[in-house]
């Protein structure tokens, strides 16, 4: 854990100091710049210390947004650069080095606007899906997943966020994991738990862990123990490697999070007390288990966990790596159907730009 922290901290200086120095760089090829250094020696100091003080600001307000910031700027002003010294050698027409910056400039502030937008900007996504299983009525099943509160919203974000939900009708209301964060308070956990606890549907309200619900850095002002007591006060049901009948033919399964928990059964076990004729819900907050769960046969998957990629090129290496088996959207293998939502809000990054967005996911499951 150590030496992984020394890594991060390593890497973490490391695009400072590039980014940093290639902003420098590039700054005093401009012919005002180079007029104002060989004027004054001292200029050159004195716009490192500016770029170091703003760097410093933004690592100070926001460190993680600070750094996704200057590191979209540098990608896009190497890409945009190279492009303008192409353009310089094979043309007749030449680029000042100016213009890259400007271009780099105004991409950079285009692209994270779209993916500031997508995380704060919450759609509700519709998913309808058929049964060829006796159940009791038509399902309404609403799935909210990564809500990471404090992150995107507060409390009275996420009440009104309840609303919308109440709004749509629910049967039944799933919370995929990682609801809470480290960075979450107890003020805004209390207050954002009753708003869920409030919402009236048929079955009730049925909760799965994420890998942030317990906490990982121990310093917010509540408990993992104080999420689970509000929890069960607002009548949330939570669901930790077992399963409840909520209906004649619908039972809904809840798996521990694969990364936090040392062990948990595996879908397998979970389903081999349940009867076959049963329409099966199974939460799990990582996508990370499909041929196991598919080999067990539930009839619908949820998931959470990926943000949906959240930010160009996570969710094509997540897959690629084997981290997660989907990034977003809907796949059936076997007779299992799975969906992956992309959150209703984000981790510490204010940015959606892997082309997800912010979402509360309503399936809806016809007779």
């Amino acid at each position: 854990m150590i030496v992984l922290f020394l890594l991060i901290i390593l890497l973490i200086v490391g695009v400072i100091l590039f980014g940093m120095f290639y902003i420098l760089k590039q700054v005093r090829q401009y012919s005002f710049v180079k007029a104002m250094i060989n004027k004054n020696k001292y200029t050159a100091w004195g716009m490192l210390v500016l770029l170091l003080v703003l760097i410093g600001i933004g690592l100070w307000l926001d460190h993680v947004n600070t750094l996704i910031v200057l590191l979209h700027l540098v990608l896009i002003w190497m890409i945009v650069d190279g492009i303008r010294l192409l353009i310089n050698k094979y043309s007749r027409h030449r680029v000042q080095a100016f213009v890259s910056g400007l271009v780099a400039l105004g991409l950079t502030v285009s692209y994270l606007s779209y993916g500031y937008y997508q995380a704060h900007h919450v759609v509700t996504t519709h998913y309808s899906l058929s049964t060829s299983k006796v159940i009791d009525k038509n399902l309404r099943i609403v799935q909210i997943s990564d809500s990471h509160i404090g992150a995107t919203f507060h409390a009275e974000g996420f009440k009104k966020h309840m609303q919308i939900i109440q709004s749509l009708h629910p049967d039944l209301i799933v919370v995929t994991g990682d609801y809470v964060d480290d960075d979450t308070t107890r003020k805004d956990m209390l207050a954002s738990t009753k708003a869920l606890g409030q919402i009236k549907s048929t079955y009730g309200t049925y909760f799965v862990y994420g890998n942030h619900d317990k906490g990982y850095m121990n310093y917010r002002n509540f408990s993992a123990q104080d999420l689970e007591a509000s929890l069960k006060e607002n009548n949330i049901h939570i669901l930790n490697d077992e399963s409840v009948q909520i209906a004649k033919y619908i039972t809904v399964v809840g798996r521990q999070d694969a990364q936090t928990e040392s062990y948990r059964k595996s879908a397998q076990a979970l389903m081999q007390s349940i009867d076959s004729k049963q329409y099966v819900i199974m939460l799990d907050h990582e996508p990370t288990d499909y041929i196991n769960e598919a080999n067990s046969h539930p009839d619908l998957v949820l998931s959470g966990h990926t943000h949906g990629g959240q930010m160009f090129p996570i969710g094509i290496t997540g897959e690629l790596s084997g981290a997660n088996d989907m990034t977003y959207g809907i796949k059936t293998m076997k007779d299992t159907t799975f969906i992956v939502n992309s959150g209703i809000s984000d981790w510490a990054i204010k940015f959606k730009t892997g082309g997800a967005k912010a979402e509360i996911g309503v399936i809806d499951i016809e007779k």
